[in-house]
């Protein structure tokens, strides 16, 4: 895939959700290391500070479940000199009592409410407090970090390994994030707004099971956080390119 990348400088500021470990730390650590200004936003405030003290970053208490955390960070971060590039990182999967992926039979509408407040709603909640701020920037950039399993496509196919994925409520709500995707990305032609895929990183989210490292999984994050104007919108990528709706 290619992509073209702004030239940066310390002026470009940098807000990623849910920061303080995982692809959102490794990701805030890479841009810190190539000039953005980064906030870390974290729910909790002692982790969220200890990761930004860390980093050589800021530090924003952000719970992207509660509208009066999101305004207020937003308050913050204007007071600040405004903001460039959103990193909508914040995510969960629902998992049972034997901490076992939740499948269609057992799936109720309270596990897909849990997890569409965080990856769903949050990510709009935040994505709307935020883009007055967009707006002004000289190149704004939003990266909604997706998954594989978001792909219909993929899911659908049984020679694909996200066939074999029984939960319901984690991949909808990434098929979500594509469409609210390229729904921001029609609305707001002037900015670079596209989902992206990791690919099954080692993080908490999935105990650790992933096969590859947050450095790997960051990649596309940044490549994606640092696209010129003129690069892609609307789309849904991981590091290889383009993936199928």
């Amino acid at each position: 895939m290619t992509t073209t990348t702004t030239t940066t400088t310390t002026t470009t500021t940098t807000l990623i959700t849910g920061a303080n470990k995982g692809l959102g730390f490794e990701t805030a650590r890479q841009l810190v290391a190539a000039g953005h200004i980064v906030y870390v936003g974290s729910r909790d405030a002692e982790r969220g500070r200890r990761a930004a003290e860390r980093l050589g970053a800021r530090w924003v208490r952000l719970d992207v479940t509660d509208d009066v955390s999101v305004e207020a960070a937003a308050k913050t971060i204007e007071a600040d000199g405004g903001l460039d590039v959103l990193i909508n990182n914040a995510g969960i999967e629902s998992r049972g009592a034997d901490n076992g992926v939740i499948g269609a039979a057992e799936v109720t509408a309270e596990h897909m409410r849990e997890v569409f407040e965080t990856n769903v709603f949050g990510m709009v909640r935040v994505t709307h407090a935020f883009l007055p701020l967009l707006r002004r920037s000289p190149a704004p950039v939003v990266v909604n970090v997706g998954s594989g399993l978001g792909s219909l496509t993929r899911v659908a196919d049984k020679s694909s390994p996200a066939y074999g994925y029984p939960g319901v409520a984690y991949p909808a709500s990434k098929t979500t994030v594509n469409m609210i995707t390229v729904q921001y990305a029609k609305a707001f032609p002037g900015m670079r707004i596209n989902a992206v895929e990791p690919g099954f990183t080692r993080t908490d989210l999935n105990g650790n099971t992933g096969v590859q490292s947050v450095e790997e999984g960051a990649e596309i994050i940044i490549r994606m956080a640092r696209v010129g104007s003129d690069g892609p919108t609307g789309g849904y990528f991981d590091a290889e390119g383009p993936l199928p709706w």
